[in-house]
């Protein structure tokens, strides 16, 4: 289990206190928002529990009008700057757009789901971190597309982080260690004492936060979080936990379309 987590139910309802980096969470239907971001006036975003699908957007009456875009995701590096929807399905794990009418699909079962809002040039990046994708440093190749892209500078971005695997349930092996080794990861802060003779404990979360402010260069109170554990919790689908390869978390941001007239 995970030690470093506070949760409180009440009412099926999960709240939760980050005991690193503070953001206030609501649960709205079978998603997950945070507080900070839905102030955001033209921005929509969610972290999605179990039992949460693509066919719920066509009954939520501030999701229907979006356009979904979803990619077949590989642990890779692979980050898309959409100007429209595509006609085909991407392979790759990050989307960068700052269209309105899209929304960018990332599907999670340990991994971490990752946004990017970049609140003066109305742009958003969806970029799906796990242990593969995290040591190819996939954020900062969502950051530096947008940064091409669009102008984005990392001061004036926040990054929203969302439920995934915790460090204390998340055992890889030496050759995991020495991939972010190589990779110029702090191993001595992203991994603990050793599981067994042979594993490490692996905190993802982390890993991706130090992507963030060391080396793209975020303020550390410009990043939000949803410290919940999947293997944990049995609202959240857990790869580790089931086994089951079809199920997985639908997470998903998008900048609304400005009203007619406007």
């Amino acid at each position: 289990m995970c030690p470093v987590l506070l949760r409180i139910f009440y009412s099926g309802l999960i709240k939760v206190q980050s005991l690193v980096i503070k953001g206030k969470m609501k649960q709205r239907k079978n998603y997950l928002t945070i507080d900070q971001l839905a102030k955001i006036p033209w921005l929509i975003h969610g972290f999605g529990l179990a039992g949460f699908s693509q066919k719920d957007f066509r009954r939520d009456s501030e999701l229907q009008s979006f356009k979904p875009v979803e990619m077949k995701q590989e642990h890779s590096a692979r980050v898309f700057f959409l100007d429209k929807a595509p006609f085909q399905r991407l392979s790759g794990d990050g989307l960068v757009t700052s269209v309105p009418g899209i929304l960018l699909i990332i599907k999670t079962a340990d991994c971490l789901p990752v946004f990017l809002i970049d609140v003066p040039n109305r742009a958003v990046a969806a970029v799906h971190c796990g242990w593969r994708s995290t040591y190819q440093k996939i954020l900062v190749s969502a950051f530096n597309l947008m940064q091409e892209k669009i102008g984005s500078r990392p001061q004036e971005i926040l990054a929203a982080l969302g439920p995934c695997i915790e460090q204390g349930c998340y055992e890889v092996g030496q050759e995991v260690y020495r991939l972010f080794l190589q990779a110029g990861f702090k191993t001595e802060e992203i991994f603990s004492g050793l599981a067994n003779k042979d594993n490490y404990y692996l905190n993802l979360r982390e890993a991706n936060r130090w992507l963030l402010t060391e080396v793209i260069g975020l303020r550390l109170e410009n990043i939000f979080q949803i410290n919940l554990c999947t293997f944990c919790q049995p609202e959240l689908y857990s790869f580790r936990r089931n086994r089951e390869k079809d199920k997985r978390l639908i997470n998903f941001v998008g900048i609304k379309s400005e009203p007619a007239g406007s």
